[in-house]
């Protein structure tokens, strides 16, 4: 059994967990990692990175379907999906690899194993087996655990016919139908995904609108889109059951009405959310608070108990990678005696990536008026777009919510070509306190999709002069 001694160890090298490890060897302090699996966490090896790998591969699949619309005679296409799966593995290993790159530049120890707190300061390192295999003494303990798919009663996940996210980006064969529970971003990417390839996709989503956090008029936007594209959604209707049944699924739902049916589908995809890893890391062994399931933290990412911090999915939502790594950084800089502020939580973006895209920051229009805020509104469509109509993707729009008073920008909503991309500008305008006004009045290059955020801002205030 080996015995180390550092200044901070790292449980988890998700990233949160590898982002704080790497600042934290940044600010000169002897750090160790402690990881079970592959470095880079579910993010980049069964998340965030390889699943945009796959909705690439299906973006160019539905573009060769309409290439004729641009002039391309391609012919008829035909799909090595076993391929498009490898060439996702490729990206994540390719991620993988690069942590490690990182480790060593930045001179991170890292120790293969299950991390668990054994007491105030320390560490063991366990195998598969639970053997201990190192122990760790640190002055600090930066919990960066992750979460996983959660798991609901009556869903019977067999990870065969009725999958996790894992599952889904390795199948090696295209099926028939999907049925996909819960439309947040990984039920809608991988909605996406599927269908792209021919799959008959049904969602089913318990609240009114699919991706229910953002704002309505988005929802309804995605959901015409997906419509379109052929998928059935059914929202405001409960799962109350999900089993294999010989080479099928069924799931049996209930409308709201009352009315129960019996979905039937190759496989069906359990996407309803996730639950924090909590378990076996010994929390209980120092009394580390958990509330609902998640690591109680404090805006230093403190935990109850003195030198050992939480951060990332296992610390509660959102559960986005760029908040785990804001945390890791944050909770690092804190340690090393650095004036922080911590984490500004009001303005964190969100992005899903099916097609059209969809990104959002700040208020809904529902939440900024349930928060008494007198608002303006400016909604500019892509159809009103240059560069959109250009490139032929003129579905969606830019919506800027302001406060009517003071022209603080409050919300940003966006769904349509490259979304996720242009939120950056309203991500920063909010950070630094920019108003409508000199958002509009910011010279956009044209043609842009960008020059979209501009117009939106201008319809708010009566100055369009493009729509």
């Amino acid at each position: 059994m080996a015995n180390h001694s550092c200044d901070v160890v790292v449980v988890g090298s998700g990233p949160g967990g590898y982002v704080a490890a790497i600042r934290a060897a940044q600010l000169g302090l002897n750090t160790i990692c402690v990881e079970r699996d592959r470095l880079g966490g579910v993010c980049l090896n069964w998340g965030c990175i390889p699943s945009k790998a796959l909705l690439k591969s299906a973006e160019y699949r539905t573009f060769l379907n309409h290439a004729g619309d641009y002039g391309l005679n391609v012919g008829e296409v035909s799909v090595d999906f076993p391929k498009v799966i490898q060439r996702s593995r490729g990206v994540a290993d390719k991620m993988n690899n690069g942590v490690g790159f990182l480790f060593k530049k930045y001179k991170v120890q890292q120790v293969k194993g299950n991390g668990v707190i054994a007491g105030k300061g320390s560490v063991e390192v366990r195998d598969a087996s639970g053997a201990v295999t190192d122990t760790i003494t640190a002055k600090n303990i930066i919990i960066a655990t992750g979460a996983r798919t959660r798991m609901i009663p009556g869903i019977e996940v067999d990870r065969t016919r009725i999958l996790t996210s894992t599952e889904a980006m390795l199948q090696q064969q295209i099926p028939n139908s999907l049925i996909v529970i819960g439309s947040g971003a990984i039920g809608v990417e991988f909605s996406y995904f599927y269908n792209s390839f021919g799959t008959k996709v049904t969602i089913v989503e318990m609240m009114p609108n699919i991706v229910p956090i953002e704002d309505e008029e988005v929802s309804k936007e995605l959901e015409r889109n997906f419509k379109k594209q052929g998928m059935t959604i059914m929202t405001s209707t409960k799962v109350l059951s999900a089993k294999t049944v010989g080479d099928h699924v069924e799931v049996e739902v209930e409308k709201i009405d009352g009315t129960k049916q019996t979905l039937i589908a190759d496989v069906a995809l359990n996407a309803v959310g996730v639950q924090g890893n909590i378990e076996n890391i010994g929390l209980e062994t120092v009394g580390v608070t958990v509330e609902r399931g998640w690591i109680k933290i404090d805006s230093k990412m403190r935990t109850n108990v003195e030198g050992i911090y939480a951060i990332g999915d296992v610390a509660g939502p959102p559960w986005l990678a760029h908040k785990a790594s804001a945390e890791g950084v944050a909770v690092a800089e804190i340690i090393a005696g650095h004036e922080h502020e911590g984490v500004n939580y009001q303005n964190i973006p969100g992005c899903t990536y099916c097609q059209p895209q969809v990104a959002s920051i700040g208020l809904t229009e529902k939440k900024a008026r349930e928060a008494g805020h007198e608002i303006k509104v400016g909604k500019f469509p892509f159809t009103a777009n240059g560069k959109a109509t250009g490139i032929g993707k003129t579905e969606g729009f830019v919506k800027l919510i302001f406060d009517a008073k003071y022209g603080e920008l409050l919300g940003a909503h966006m769904i349509g070509p490259d979304v996720t991309e242009l939120l950056a500008e309203t991500v920063v305008a909010r950070e630094h306190g920019a108003t409508g006004k000199s958002l509009l009045k910011t010279i956009h290059a044209h043609p842009t999709l960008g020059e979209a955020v501009m117009e939106a801002a201008a319809v708010a205030y009566g100055e369009a002069v493009n729509f």
